[in-house]
C-alpha cells in the first residue's frame, strides 16, 4: 500500500448546467408551497403521509429535521392533499347559559352554519319578545282580567273590615282610620265620647267597653291576616296571569325556532329552558329601552342572558382546517375567559368565552413547532392533556396556578377531533421521549426529514426547478442553469459530501436572494453561476474575521506553524471550528516526545482538562496500536507525550488520532516529518485509517496559509482514502492541484502517511531495519526493553544483596 496522490477530477463533482434542461422539464412551479418542491424525502413524505391518512387516536405526527430543511413545507403540502379529499363533517360549537347553574355555561354542537344562524335567531327572537311581551301586557284583555282580580280583592278586603266595623258599632265602639292603621273608641249616638265623657261612665261601663276594645282588635287582627293571604293569592293569581299572557305572546315565536332545530334535541332543550326563563322574568323585556343593545345586536344587561356566544364557526373555514400556531401560549391553544371590571370588581360571564387554537383546529390540522411549544408556561401538558382526553377544557391560567381568587366560570369542555403536527430538531424529539412517558402514546409517528438527499436519479434536475420557482416566486431575477448549477455544487458543499446535497433547501434560497441582489447591482438581466460564486464568498467573507486573524498570526510566527523543512516528532494537523453558520479550517501544531518509560502515552489535553471524551478515546486507541505492533513479545518500555501546541481551548474528536501517531512514531524512530504537509483522519487498533468530518473546510484553511506563504509544488494534504467521496473543494484549490503547485493525497493505512512524510519506507515493524522507519522503531524498542529488563535484574540483585547484608548483620547481633 501507498498514498494515493489525487487527481484534480476528483477534488470536486461540478453540477452540469446542461443536465438540468430546465425548458424540456417543464415550467418552475409557480407557488413556493407546491408539493413539487418537496425533493428527496420519500421516507420523510410516507411517514406524513400516514400519519394525515389515519384518524384512530394517539396517531399524532413529529416532523423532525434540521431548520430550513423543508419539514413544515412537506407536512403542508400533504396535509393539504389530504384536506382536498375530504374529510369528516366539521360541526360550529357555541356556548349558552345553562340558566339553573350560570358558572357552567352550556356546549352545544350544531351543524356547521348553524351557530351564526342560531346567534342572528336569538337575537331576532329577543327583540320580538320585547314587542310582543310589552303589547301583551298593554292590552285591552290584560287589564280588564288584572283591574277584575284587583277588583275582587278589593271587594273582600273591604267586607273583612265592615264586619270588623259592624261588630264594634254593636259594641259600642267606633273604628278610625290614621294613618298608620286603625284603632278602635268609645261612641255614643255616632260620635266618639271625648276623655271627659268616657271617664264620667260608671266603672262597669268602662270596663265592658275596654273589653270590647280587646275583642274587636283580635277581630281586626285577624282580619289583616286574611288580607295578607288574599294579597299573596292576588300575587300568584296576577304573575299566573303574566305567565300565561306571556306564553300566549310568546308561544308562536318559540314553536317557529323549536320547528326549525327539531333535529338538534340538546339545543330544543335549551330553548325550551329559554321559554322557562322568559316566562319567569318577562318584567326584563318590559322595562328596557332601545339603547339595551349594542350596535352589532348584541343585548345588554339581563337580556344579554339570552346571547349565542359562537366560539368556532366552522362555516367560515369550509373543509378541513389547517392552523399554525405562532405563539402556542395556554390561553392561544385553548381559549381564554374574558373579565370586565366595573365598579372595581371583575365580572364575566358566557358571553366572555373566547375559543382557542385547538377550537380553530378542530376535524383539522394543528401545526406547532415544538420548542415554542415547551418553551410557554404549561403549554405542554395542557395540550397533552387535551389530545389524551379528546376534549378541549377551557381554565383560567390564574386558577391553574392559584393567583386568582375570585369565582372563574366552569364551561363545558367541547370534543377534540384533530391531527397535531410538531416540528423539531432531532434532541427535541430526543428529550420528548426520553422526559415524558406519554408522548409515544400520543405522537406514534415520527417523519425524519434527512439533513442531505442524493443528487443521482435526476434529483439535481428536480432540484434546480424547485430553486427556479423559488426564484420566481420570491421575485428574484430568472436563474440561468450555470447559476442553479453553481447553487446546487454549494449544496454539496453543505452537506459535505460530492454525492450528496444538503436539505437545508433554505440556506440555497438566501443565496439566491444575495446573489439577486448582486445581479441587479451589476445591471445583469438573470442571475449567473458568477453572482451565486459572489454570494457564497460574501456569505463567507462576513463569518471570517476569525479566520483573517488567526492567519495573520500564523504568518507573523505568534502561532508557529511550518510550512517547510521538517521536525521530529512533530505533524500539522487539521481542525475545522464554526462561526455565523460558516465552518473554517486551520492547522494546528502537534508535537510528540518519548523516552524510556513503562509503556505510558501521556495525553497532556486531558490531563489538563483541555480534552474531550473522543479525543481522549483515540489517543487510547493509537496507544494500544503502539504497543500491540512494536511490544507483543518484550516489555513496552516507553513513556511517551502527546500535546496540541499554542491551544487554549477544549480539543475534542478524534480527527487527528492519525497525525498524534505520526508524531509519536517520528520521535521514537528520530525520523523527521515533511512540514509541507498536513494530516488529518483518524485510526483503529490495527492502524487503518479512517473517514473525518469537515475534510473540505480543513483542506482549505491549510491551503490558504501555504498560498499565502507561496505555493512551491511541495504543499499538500494528506486525507482518508474514504472521504475522497466527500471532497468537493474550490476552484482555487483544484486549480493549483492541477498546475502541480498543491496535491492531496489519500492514504488508506498510518504506514502509508508514515512513509509519505518520512520520505522513506515505512518498512516491515517485525525487523528492525534502520533504513524504515518501522524498523528504527522496532530497534529502538528493543532497547529500551533490553534497559528496562536490565534495570530490573539489577535492582533485584541489589535487593538480594542487601537482605544477605540485613541477615549477616541480624546473626552478628544474635
Amino acid at each position: 500500500m501507498s498514498a494515493r496522490t489525487l487527481p484534480p477530477a476528483e477534488l470536486a463533482r461540478r453540477c452540469d448546467p446542461a443536465t438540468l434542461d430546465l425548458a424540456a422539464g417543464g415550467a418552475p412551479p409557480a407557488q413556493p408551497d407546491d408539493a413539487d418542491r418537496i425533493v428527496g424525502q420519500p421516507r420523510a413524505r410516507a411517514a406524513v403521509e400516514f400519519a394525515v391518512a389515519t384518524r384512530q387516536p394517539g396517531f399524532h405526527l413529529f416532523v423532525m429535521g434540521p431548520p430550513g430543511s423543508g419539514r413544515r413545507s412537506l407536512a403542508r403540502a400533504v396535509i393539504a392533499a389530504q384536506a382536498a379529499r375530504g374529510g369528516p363533517p366539521r360541526h360550529d360549537w357555541v356556548y349558552v347559559n345553562r340558566f339553573d347553574r350560570p358558572h357552567q355555561p352550556l356546549a352545544l354542537r350544531l351543524p356547521a352554519g348553524q351557530g351564526t344562524q342560531l346567534r342572528a335567531d336569538m337575537r331576532a327572537l329577543v327583540a320580538d319578545l320585547r314587542t310582543l311581551i310589552a303589547a301583551a301586557f298593554e292590552s285591552e284583555e290584560y287589564a280588564a282580567q288584572a283591574e277584575r282580580i284587583g277588583d275582587e280583592f278589593k271587594q273582600r278586603a273591604e267586607h273583612a273590615l265592615r264586619e270588623v266595623a259592624q261588630e264594634a258599632e254593636q259594641r259600642g265602639l267606633a273604628m278610625i282610620r290614621t294613618p298608620v292603621g286603625f284603632t278602635f273608641a268609645p261612641q255614643k249616638d255616632g260620635e266618639v265620647l271625648p276623655p271627659e265623657a268616657f271617664q264620667a261612665l260608671p266603672e262597669s261601663r268602662r270596663a265592658e267597653l275596654q273589653h270590647a276594645v280587646g275583642e274587636v282588635q283580635e277581630m281586626l287582627l285577624r282580619a289583616l291576616r286574611a288580607q295578607m293571604r288574599m294579597r299573596k293569592e292576588h300575587a300568584d293569581r296576577m304573575r299566573a296571569l303574566d305567565r300565561a299572557t306571556t306564553l300566549l305572546a310568546i308561544g308562536h315565536a318559540f314553536d317557529d325556532l323549536r320547528a326549525r332545530h327539531a333535529a338538534l334535541p340538546e339545543l330544543v332543550a335549551w330553548l325550551d329552558a329559554v321559554r322557562d326563563d322568559v316566562v319567569d322574568n318577562a318584567a326584563d323585556f318590559r322595562r328596557h329601552d332601545d339603547d339595551e343593545h349594542t350596535e352589532s345586536g348584541e343585548p345588554r344587561g339581563e337580556l344579554g342572558r339570552y346571547e349565542v356566544n359562537v366560539v368556532l364557526d366552522a362555516a367560515a373555514s369550509p373543509g378541513a382546517p389547517i392552523v399554525e400556531a405562532d405563539l402556542p401560549t395556554v390561553n392561544a391553544l385553548v381559549g381564554r375567559i374574558d373579565h370586565i371590571a366595573r365598579f372595581g370588581a371583575l365580572l364575566t360571564d358566557f358571553r366572555l368565552i373566547k375559543g382557542g387554537l385547538l377550537h380553530k383546529a378542530n376535524g383539522g390540522y394543528l401545526l406547532v413547532d415544538a420548542v415554542k411549544l415547551l418553551q410557554q408556561p404549561l403549554a405542554w401538558p395542557t395540550l397533552e392533556r387535551a389530545l389524551r382526553r379528546r376534549e378541549i377544557r377551557i381554565e383560567s391560567l390564574g386558577e391553574m396556578l392559584s393567583v386568582v381568587s375570585t369565582v372563574q366560570l366552569e364551561p363545558d369542555p367541547i370534543p377534540l377531533d384533530l391531527k397535531v403536527v410538531l416540528f423539531g430538531e432531532r434532541w427535541v424529539w430526543a428529550l420528548l421521549q426520553a422526559l415524558d412517558p406519554d408522548f409515544d402514546e400520543l405522537f406514534r409517528v415520527v417523519a425524519d426529514v434527512g439533513d442531505d438527499m442524493p443528487r443521482a436519479g435526476g434529483a439535481e434536475r428536480e432540484l434546480a426547478r424547485m430553486l427556479a420557482g423559488q426564484a420566481q416566486a420570491l421575485g428574484l431575477l430568472p436563474a440561468a442553469a450555470p447559476a442553479l448549477a453553481r447553487l446546487i455544487d454549494h449544496g454539496a458543499r453543505l452537506a459535505g459530501d460530492a454525492t450528496r446535497v444538503t436539505a437545508q433547501l433554505r440556506r440555497l434560497v438566501d443565496v439566491l436572494v444575495e446573489a439577486d441582489h448582486l445581479a441587479r447591482a451589476a445591471g445583469a438581466g438573470e442571475l449567473g453561476a458568477a453572482h451565486v460564486a459572489a454570494a457564497v464568498a460574501a456569505r463567507r467573507e462576513r463569518a471570517a474575521r476569525v479566520q483573517e486573524l488567526q492567519r495573520e498570526a500564523m504568518l507573523r510566527e505568534i502561532l508557529a506553524i511550518a510550512t517547510d523543512g521538517e521536525r521530529v516528532g512533530q505533524v500539522n494537523g487539521l481542525s475545522v471550528y464554526e462561526i455565523g453558520g460558516e465552518w473554517f479550517g486551520a492547522p494546528t501544531r502537534i508535537s510528540a516526545t518519548s523516552r524510556l518509560g513503562d509503556g505510558q502515552v501521556v495525553d497532556i489535553q486531558r490531563e489538563t482538562h483541555m480534552g474531550g471524551p473522543v479525543h481522549a478515546k483515540g489517543v487510547l486507541i493509537l496507544s494500544s496500536f503502539l504497543a500491540s505492533r512494536f511490544s507483543r513479545q518484550q516489555p513496552h518500555a516507553i513513556f511517551a507525550s502527546l500535546v496540541f501546541e499554542q491551544t487554549y481551548g477544549l480539543v475534542e474528536g478524534d480527527s487527528a488520532s492519525l497525525a498524534e501517531l505520526l508524531a509519536l512514531l517520528s520521535s521514537i524512530a528520530d525520523v523527521p516529518l515533511r512540514q509541507s504537509l498536513a494530516v488529518t483522519g483518524s485510526v483503529d487498533q490495527s492502524g487503518a485509517v479512517q473517514a473525518i468530518g469537515g475534510v473540505n473546510d480543513k483542506i482549505e484553511g491549510f491551503f490558504d496559509l501555504c498560498r499565502a506563504r507561496g505555493l512551491d509544488g511541495r504543499h499538500g494534504v494528506v486525507v482518508p482514502e474514504a472521504n475522497v467521496g466527500h471532497l468537493m473543494l474550490g476552484d482555487e484549490v483544484v486549480d493549483a492541484v492541477r498546475a502541480g503547485r498543491f496535491a492531496v493525497h489519500a492514504v488508506r493505512h498510518v504506514d502509508d502517511a508514515l512513509a509519505l512524510l518520512a520520505g522513506m519506507p515505512a518498512g516491515d515493524p517485525l525487523r528492525p531495519d534502520p533504513s524504515t522507519v518501522n524498523g528504527r522503531i522496532a530497534r529502538r524498542l528493543q532497547e529500551y526493553a533490553q534497559l528496562r529488563q536490565g534495570a530490573r535484574r539489577g535492582t533485584r540483585r541489589r535487593a538480594g544483596a542487601g537482605g544477605l547484608r540485613r541477615g549477616g548483620e541480624g546473626g552478628s547481633g544474635g
